[in-house]
């Protein structure tokens, strides 16, 4: 019986664990498509798996700008767009920011990112069934959805608890 990881980790829990989780996942994937997990790729997603906040695009530049030349803000959106085609790290619509996943999603998975507005960590829950429902609402309308994003704000269990 495997247990579920927690949506929101415990502000002590051993982040490196996270990391090295995130990098093994995403060498499994690129192996299993035949995909090239470049060195930039990697360090971009080392950047991004360091807190479960999500960061921006300069944030991660900045990042990586402390143990290496600044990256061209062109090659960390390219390492980024391969990230997410990839689904080894989710856009947040509403932060304009990134996000590492560590979750095996098939093609179909839909998923809804729970944002604390404490801390600013992101979770993420199975959201299939109320996301595909939104979407046949819309073609019912006569409507056409390309892409469905569900965030919900609010805060965090640890956070209700440190009040």
């Amino acid at each position: 019986m495997t247990v579920a990881k927690p949506i929101f980790p415990a502000p002590d829990h051993d982040h490196g664990r996270c990391t090295t989780d995130a990098i093994a996942h995403a060498e499994r994937v690129c192996r299993d498509r035949g995909q090239k997990f470049t060195p930039i790729r990697r360090q971009v997603l080392e950047a991004l798996s360091s807190s479960h906040r999500p960061l921006g695009a300069y944030e991660v530049i900045d990042a990586l700008a402390t143990h290496m030349a600044r990256p061209a803000p062109i090659t960390v959106y390219r390492a980024l767009d391969f990230l997410i085609e990839n689904g080894l790290v989710h856009r947040i619509e509403s932060r304009n920011a990134f996000l590492a996943c560590a979750h095996d999603h098939d093609a179909a998975s839909m998923v809804a990112f729970l944002i604390c507005d404490r801390c600013g960590s992101v979770g993420e829950i199975a959201a299939t069934p109320a996301t595909q429902s939104l979407n046949d609402a819309a073609r019912q309308s006569g409507f056409t959805p390309k892409l469905s994003v569900v965030e919900i704000t609010g805060t965090c269990a640890h956070c209700h608890k440190a009040e």
